[in-house]
């Protein structure tokens, strides 16, 4: 392994992604490159596409790492080394680590996407950049579902289960949602996630409309129900976070995913937090991303030197 050279992949549903970066050189991206999951494909296929990327990669560096991070859909059990929760549903039950080791002959270092999305906005991202003396910090993933990652000083928290900050599945109090695919109603996924607002303001109005125009009729307010989706939206989550806040008490709450681009989280829902948390106060920034998709890669590449 080159020394100060950290490799990276992020495996998604649609698409794998890899980098490599110069450490020593301000994290300088030396290399990067995709090619398609082809999830429908099957397991197998899916080793091959990140093989396919890798051999890529040696073949454009023309060095081969010893050592690989790469970031998930999903979680992997650290007692079976089975993967479990990956939207990438051919993943799931599968021993990938162990897969992909002897497959590329590299050691792997496997994190989930928001933990992966969390690391590298502590460490190359907003909070570097803005908060460097953040000690805790919360990554968010508000777009198709619902996640979330914990680093606390410059390392991700994976908890005994390898659950740490899954707060997507954490049940929301005072109000109800559509049927999840973990089996519970009413947790922050079901209620919070782009295709559960849009579900919601169906069930209003309906009419099924995209989250945009949703939010869009909302600031014009023209539309009841786009009004009272926009509300559930900033005070569920105002809702869901405070039980985080209450739990480890975030320097730095950074917000990625499609959802996290609605400006009204920031305000309407931020001033709604103290509310719900502890001592009824709450001070602390709540942020966009500046890695925008490429977070997950660059964290990815951050596990090496977990």
């Amino acid at each position: 392994m080159e020394e100060g050279i950290l490799w990276g992949i992020d495996l998604g549903g649609t698409k794998i992604e890899g980098v490599i970066l110069d450490q020593y050189n301000d994290n300088k991206v030396l290399y990067r490159e995709r090619v398609p999951t082809e999830a429908s494909k099957g397991y197998p296929h899916i080793l091959n596409q990140v093989k396919k990327l890798v051999d890529s990669m040696v073949a454009h560096h023309g060095c081969r790492p010893t050592r690989l991070g790469i970031g998930t859909p999903g979680t992997m059990n650290r007692h079976s080394g089975l993967m479990k929760n990956c939207n990438a549903t051919a993943i799931n039950g599968q021993p990938m680590q162990k897969d992909l080791t002897n497959l590329l002959g590299i050691e792997v270092k496997m994190a989930n996407d928001a933990n992966c999305f969390a690391l590298a906005e502590a460490k190359l991202g907003v909070v570097k950049h803005h908060y460097p003396d953040a000690q805790v910090v919360f990554g968010v993933i508000l777009g198709t579902g619902v996640g979330g990652g914990l680093v606390i000083n410059g390392h991700i928290i994976n908890g005994h289960h390898g659950i740490g900050g899954e707060w997507g599945h954490n049940l929301l109090s005072g109000m109800e949602g559509r049927p999840c695919f973990c089996g519970k109603e009413g947790d922050n996924e079901s209620i919070l996630s782009g295709p559960s607002l849009e579900w919601y303001y169906h069930q209003k109005t309906g009419t099924q409309k995209p989250l945009k125009e949703i939010i869009e009729r909302a600031r014009a307010k023209t539309d009841s129900g786009a009004i009272d989706t926009l509300d559930r939206l900033t005070d569920g989550f105002a809702r869901a976070i405070s039980v985080v806040i209450n739990i480890v008490d975030p320097d730095v709450i950074v917000i990625g995913g499609g959802v996290g681009n609605i400006d009204e989280i920031y305000t309407t829902g931020a001033s709604r937090i103290p509310a719900y948390v502890f001592n009824h106060e709450f001070q602390a920034p709540i942020v966009k991303p500046a890695l925008g998709d490429s977070a997950g890669v660059f964290g990815a590449a951050f596990l090496i030197e977990e």
